[in-house]
């Protein structure tokens, strides 16, 4: 059974406020000797979600891995921190779902507050982990799968055969530069575009959205905010607030805008006049619970924002010799701004496209053709999700739209299942903006 927040352990408190003083002493990540590899089968690079899952996932399968980031772990992350039904899924095909329930935070529903301050809470399975703990369990569950780590190293350009394929990658640590030989590379670096661009494959450089957060102790609080909370209101249109409830008496809150660039015709995108720090300001005077925390609670940190790519769009997918996994290529849901479940995902994929053909005397099977193949296949599978929560994040230009969503629900036991249905991800998101669904919504 998960932890409560009293009998977690004390050092997982640390981890989750990010008041540690330090890593444990002779820990492996932090203490090992930066003697870098110079060649593997598969260079993953970064170490966040979507590169632990495919490192672990490929080590595991007896694949020589290398998996660098430009941190030494555990370090921060910006992120809203929730675990809906897709992430637990990943994690429990990573074998890790039972260490990581021991230390976040369970919740039973999630509560959607309109502008009129009317709520409904959504069943679903959800959990709140500080990415600082989770990344660091997945790194290190890479590393026990038998993943080399080095870090700090950061990638600077790929490395190139005469015929232009990816032979690897150029990484500094420092000023001091260094080249691993490998296969292939999985691009896994997150929303931020200088990898992406260096690597010939960032085709949108903005982002999709923004999103801005940090965390507050407030245990006066944590008996009655016990769900992950999300706010729509007119003075926040476009994005929304959000309150989630880490171990600890700890509060991960934050405010988000998923369409703050917008798509221009040339495939571009241009930000919106949104200044993002006022904009988490409104949502505090807006919602009260919010505006408790942030003025009597014990700030932990400062407010960091964070860019967002999000519908598998912005990157290109692949080239030979080179796959791009989790938000470097989208792996973000437009309406919600949730991202680790579908990060985990296509690390997974990329593992899966370079492990489909057996191996032979220390190299991977298969084509570059087959294996970019089957990588974007899989991609293009998840697709028609990622669309319709394109469609569905209207909604937050349309904020009167959730307070009729919300008397709806605590009307109709239909109308609740099917919200409830969309947090497990069996029921289509952009059912509210269809004829059809509108029809159910006001007779069902």
């Amino acid at each position: 059974m998960p932890a409560s927040p009293d009998s977690a352990p004390a050092a997982v408190h640390q981890r989750v406020a990010g008041t540690a003083d330090s890593a444990p002493q002779a820990d492996p990540l932090a203490d090992a000797p930066q003697s870098w590899p110079t060649q593997c089968e598969v260079l993953v690079v970064g170490a966040g979600p979507a590169g632990s899952a495919c490192a672990q996932r490929l080590a595991a399968r007896g694949v020589d891995v290398v998996l660098v980031d430009q941190h030494v772990f555990p370090r921060d992350k910006t992120c809203g921190d929730g675990l809906i039904p897709d992430a637990h899924a990943a994690l429990r095909a990573l074998g890790v779902y039972d260490e990581l329930a021991a230390l976040w935070q369970p919740a039973a529903h999630v509560r959607c507050v309109g502008p009129r301050g009317g709520h409904c809470d959504v069943p679903g399975t959800v959990s709140v982990l500080p990415r600082k703990v989770l990344d660091d369990v997945l790194v290190r569950a890479a590393a026990r799968a038998g993943a080399q780590l080095a870090m700090p190293l950061r990638f600077e350009a790929p490395l190139e055969d005469a015929a232009g394929r990816v032979a690897g990658a150029r990484l500094k640590a420092g000023e001091q530069t260094h080249e691993i030989r490998a296969q292939w590379v999985v691009l896994a670096t997150g929303a931020v575009p200088q990898a992406l661009t260096a690597a010939g494959m960032c085709e949108r450089h903005t982002p999709s959205g923004v999103a801005l957060r940090t965390y507050v102790r407030h245990p006066g609080l944590a008996a009655s905010i016990r769900q992950l909370q999300f706010i729509w209101h007119p003075r926040i249109k476009g994005g929304y607030g959000w309150i989630f409830p880490c171990p600890g008496g700890v509060f991960n809150i934050g405010a988000g805008h998923p369409g703050s660039h917008r798509k221009l015709k040339s495939g571009k995108g241009r930000m919106q006049d949104i200044n993002l720090r006022h904009f988490f300001e409104t949502f505090c005077e807006v919602y009260e619970p919010a505006r408790r925390l942030m003025s009597e609670g014990e700030r932990l940190g400062e407010l960091k924002g964070a860019p967002l790519r999000c519908s598998l769009l912005g990157a290109r997918w692949s080239r030979d010799g080179l796959l791009v996994a989790g938000e470097a290529a989208g792996s973000t849901y437009a309406f919600s701004g949730e991202g680790i479940g579908k990060a985990l995902e296509t690390g997974l994929i990329a593992a899966d496209a370079l492990l489909a053909a057996p191996r032979q005397a220390g190299q991977l099977g298969g084509s570059d053709a087959d294996i970019r193949q089957r990588h974007e296949a899989g991609l293009l599978a998840l697709k028609p999700k990622f669309d319709l929560y394109e469609r569905a994040s209207r909604v937050n230009d349309m904020p009167w739209l959730a307070d009729l969503v919300i008397w709806r629900a605590n009307k109709s036991p239909r109308i609740m299942a099917r919200m409830s249905a969309v947090i497990e991800e069996k029921q289509n998101p952009g059912w509210l903006l269809s004829f059809r669904g509108m029809r159910k919504l006001l007779t069902e």
